[in-house]
């Protein structure tokens, strides 16, 4: 099976590595080509653009930032469309809505090709364990197909039904990840603030129900409030909060505390944060 895969962020290029590591024949794609190089050293061939790269593939994974992102890579003579044909299929694997996935759905069903969205739960160093979480929906023959790919990737992996469910549950773990991080933030400059050594804080917290990997992880990161390298960069989180509270909007389903840290990861994002880790939130609330 070839596999194609378009998009070597952060989150790609650790996926894609994963593939090659497999043994799986793999064909990248990036908008800054100097990204495939280390792929190409390790033995994957480079395309010349989406289209190429759905040409020679069996199925094309795309892993971008943003709804616009997709768009672009997706769609125009030289996009992911342009080169699907029957039989073929377009797994995306990038957080977007749900507007954005059925599209892409139906611009593959004309092709005659089959379409899945994918998106992810977990940051850099899932991706690079092959450890996240993969939400897919859409049809379920690529699926199966792609099951032996995707667990090369992830340790759960959960098919929800039709295109659209992936899209939705995927903004629903992230507000729910967000707010647990946020409040966390809040918490140690609290201790700190009030004389509290931060490090006994996250002990209590880490023997007590809300104990997780996030906080563990995350925890002294943000008590030293210095440097955050992104994991998972501030901009991506922002803009899926942004895309829950849309979803939000279209369901009649209030979201208020998730409305109250939207505006403050906009501030994060005024300030300059957008490309650090999203736990540079704190720097914010120190303040």
């Amino acid at each position: 099976m070839n596999i194609g895969f378009a998009g070597l962020g952060i989150m790609g290029s650790a996926m894609a590595i994963n593939l090659l590591k497999a043994g799986f024949n793999i064909t990248v794609w990036n908008r800054s080509a100097n990204k495939c190089a280390p792929l190409a050293s390790m033995g994957a061939a480079v395309a010349d653009s989406p289209r190429a790269l759905a040409e020679r593939c069996d199925i094309v994974i795309a892993m971008m930032a943003n709804p616009q992102a997709v768009q672009l890579v997706r769609d125009g003579k030289d996009g992911i469309i342009a080169g699907l044909t029957k039989g073929k299929g377009y797994l995306d694997m990038s957080t977007v809505d749900v507007a954005t996935s059925i599209e892409s759905a139906r611009l593959a069903h004309d092709k005659g090709a089959l379409f899945l969205e994918a998106p992810v739960g977990g940051s850099r160093k899932p991706a690079e364990d092959a450890t996240l979480t993969i939400m897919a929906a859409g049809d379920q023959a690529l699926y199966e197909t792609s099951l032996p790919v995707m667990e090369k990737m992830g340790k759960k992996i959960m098919f929800l039904g039709e295109t659209g469910q992936a899209a939705r549950m995927k903004l629903a773990n992230n507000l729910v990840m967000c707010g647990a991080l946020t409040a966390l933030c809040e918490g140690l400059a609290l201790a700190s603030a009030s004389g509290l050594n931060t490090a006994q804080l996250l002990e209590v917290l880490d023997s007590g129900a809300v104990s997780n990997p996030m906080f563990r992880l995350k925890g002294p990161q943000i008590a030293a409030n210095k440097e955050f390298p992104a994991a998972f960069p501030l901009k991506h989180m922002q803009k899926d909060l942004r895309l829950a509270l849309r979803l939000a909007e279209e369901t009649g389903q209030p979201l208020f505390a998730t409305a109250t840290i939207n505006e403050l990861y906009k501030t994060a994002l005024s300030e300059g944060l957008g490309d650090s880790d999203f736990a540079a939130v704190s720097l914010i609330i120190r303040k």
